[in-house]
C-alpha cells in the first residue's frame, strides 16, 4: 500500500500542477473561498441584529454553525467538476494515452486521480472555514465549541471524499464528458438532500447526531473508493468509444442466468435456486445480525418514548374481541392476500433502494419492522404483561416463516449491492450486475415468495386462534 501511495503521488502532483495553470479552476475556487465566507459573515451579522430586536437569540446561535457548515461545503463543489474530468475529460482531449501507457498499475493511477481531485478543493474548504471563523469572531464575537469545529471539519472531509470518489467512478465508466455531467445528478441530488438533513440537525442543536452522519458518510466513501478500484481497467477505458443501450443483450444475459440449463421445476431448484442460496452465507448472517440489532434498538426506544397505555391495553383484546374479529372474516384465507402483497411490496421497495446504495438502504427498510417489533415487545413488558407470552402467541406462529424469508431476501439484496464493489472477471459491471439480479430473482421467486405466502396464511388462520387460546377464549 505504501508503494502504491508513493506512485500515486506522482499522478497527484501532475494533476494539481495542471489545475493551478487553469484560470477556469482558480477563479471560481478563489471566489468560493474568499468572497463566500465574507457573504456568510455579513448574513450572520444581519440575522443576529434582527433576532436580537425580537429577543430571539437562539435563532442566531443556531444559524451561525449552519453557515459554518455551508462555507465548508461550497468550495468542495469544485471537486465535482475536476473529478468528472479526471478520466473521460483526458480521453476526449487525447491526453490520457501516455498516462495509461506508463508502468503505473491501475490502482496507482486511480488513487492518484482521486487524490488530485480531492486535495485542492478540500484545502480551499479549510481555508474558507478559517476565513469565516475569523470574520464572524470579529463581527459578533462568536467562537465554535471545539467538538462542533471538529465535527464540521470531519463532515466537510468525508463529504468531499464521497463526492469525488463517486464522480471519479462515473468518469472512469463513461465515454463522454456530457454523459458524465448528466450522471453527476446521482451525486448532486443525494448530497443536496443530505445537506437539508444536516441543516435540520444544526437548527435543532442536536450536534451529537452529526457523528452518525459522519460515520455513515465514511462508510459510503470507503465503498465508493472500493467500487472504483474494483472496476477500473485501463484497457477497457481506451477500448470503449460509445455506450449503447442493448436491451436484447441484457435480457438474454438475465434469462440465461435465471433459467440455467432448464430441465423442469425440480431441476431448476436443484441446479439454480439452491446454489444461489448457498452463496448467501455471509450476507444472511449480516441480515440476522441487523434484525437482532433492530429489535434491540426498538426495545431501547421504549425508555425514551414510552408508549401510551391504551396502545398496550391487551386487556381489551379478550376472547370476545377476537371472536368478533373472526366473525368479520379475520380468520378467512382471503385476508392473507393483502398481507402477502404488503410483504412483497416492502421487499421490492428495499430491492430498488438497495440496488443503488450497495444494499445499505435495504437493511434500513427491512429493519424498521423489527424496530417496531422490539418496541412493542418491550412496551408490553413495561405494561406488566409477559413479553415471552406475547411473542409466542402473537408473533412466533407466522414469524417462524416470515423472519427467515425477510432475512433471505435481505441477504440476496446485499449480495446484489455488493456486486458493484466486487471485481468482475471477464465481464463488465453491467453484465455482472445483471447476473446478480438474476440470482436475486431466483431467491425471490423460488424461496421468498412461497415462504411469505405460507407466513401470510399462518398469520391469518393460526396466529389469531393461538392468541385466542392464550387469552382464554
Amino acid at each position: 500500500m505504501l508503494n502504491n501511495l508513493r506512485a500515486a503521488w506522482i499522478i497527484t502532483r501532475r494533476e494539481i500542477n495542471d489545475q493551478l495553470r487553469d484560470w477556469r479552476i482558480i477563479l471560481p475556487a478563489f471566489f468560493l473561498t474568499i468572497f463566500f465566507p465574507g457573504l456568510m459573515n455579513f448574513t450572520a451579522g444581519q440575522v443576529i441584529g434582527f433576532v436580537e430586536r425580537y429577543n430571539s437569540p437562539i435563532i442566531g446561535d443556531r444559524l451561525i454553525p449552519f453557515l459554518l457548515m455551508i462555507v465548508g461545503f461550497f468550495p468542495i463543489s469544485v471537486s465535482l467538476v475536476i473529478a468528472l474530468e479526471s478520466f473521460v475529460g483526458e480521453k476526449e482531449r487525447h491526453s490520457i494515452e501516455p498516462l495509461l501507457s506508463s508502468p503505473l498499475t491501475d490502482t496507482q493511477l486511480y488513487l492518484g486521480k482521486l487524490a488530485a481531485a480531492t486535495i485542492p478543493p478540500l484545502l480551499l474548504s479549510y481555508l474558507g472555514i478559517v476565513v469565516y471563523l475569523i470574520g464572524v469572531y470579529l463581527d459578533v464575537g462568536w467562537r465554535p465549541p471545539p467538538v462542533l469545529l471538529v465535527q464540521v471539519i470531519l463532515m466537510t472531509t468525508v463529504q468531499a471524499v464521497v463526492m469525488v470518489s463517486g464522480a471519479v467512478v462515473i468518469s472512469a465508466q463513461t465515454t463522454s464528458v456530457r454523459a458524465a455531467n448528466l450522471l453527476s445528478s446521482f451525486i448532486i441530488v443525494p448530497m443536496a438532500l443530505l445537506i437539508q438533513g444536516e441543516s435540520v440537525v444544526m437548527f435543532w442543536g442536536n450536534y451529537s447526531g452529526l457523528w452518525l452522519i459522519i460515520a455513515g458518510l465514511a462508510v459510503v466513501a470507503g465503498v465508493l473508493i472500493r467500487a472504483g478500484m474494483a472496476h477500473f481497467n485501463r484497457e477497457e477505458l481506451l477500448g470503449r468509444d460509445l455506450d449503447t443501450l442493448n436491451l436484447r443483450w441484457g435480457w438474454h444475459v438475465f434469462v440465461e442466468q435465471f433459467r440455467g440449463a432448464g430441465g423442469g421445476l425440480a431441476a431448476w431448484y436443484r441446479n439454480q435456486v439452491w446454489p444461489a442460496a448457498r452463496q448467501l452465507g455471509i450476507p444472511f448472517a449480516m441480515m440476522v445480525l441487523a434484525i437482532v440489532v433492530s429489535g434491540i434498538i426498538g426495545a431501547r426506544l421504549v425508555a425514551i418514548y414510552p408508549p401510551p397505555p391504551e396502545l398496550l391495553s391487551l386487556g381489551g383484546m379478550d376472547a370476545a374481541y377476537l371472536k368478533k374479529m373472526g366473525s368479520a372474516g379475520f380468520f378467512s384465507s382471503l385476508g392473507a392476500g393483502s398481507i402477502w402483497l404488503h410483504n412483497l411490496r416492502a421487499i421490492l421497495v428495499a430491492t430498488v433502494l438497495g440496488s443503488f446504495s450497495f444494499g445499505v438502504l435495504s437493511v434500513l427498510v427491512l429493519g424498521l419492522t423489527f424496530v417496531l417489533l422490539g418496541y412493542l415487545t418491550a412496551g408490553v413488558a413495561s405494561a406488566g404483561y409477559s413479553a415471552g407470552l406475547f411473542l409466542l402467541a402473537f408473533i412466533a406462529p407466522h414469524g417462524l416463516f416470515e423472519i427467515p424469508a425477510v432475512a433471505l431476501a435481505g441477504a440476496a439484496i446485499l449480495r446484489l449491492g455488493a456486486t458493484l464493489v466486487t471485481p468482475a472477471d471477464h465481464s463488465t459491471i453491467g453484465e455482472a450486475w445483471l447476473r446478480a439480479l438474476a440470482d436475486w430473482a431466483k431467491i425471490f421467486m423460488g424461496l421468498v415468495l412461497p415462504i411469505l405466502l405460507v407466513a401470510a396464511l399462518v398469520e391469518i388462520l393460526v396466529t389469531p386462534r393461538l392468541a385466542l387460546l392464550v387469552l382464554g377464549g
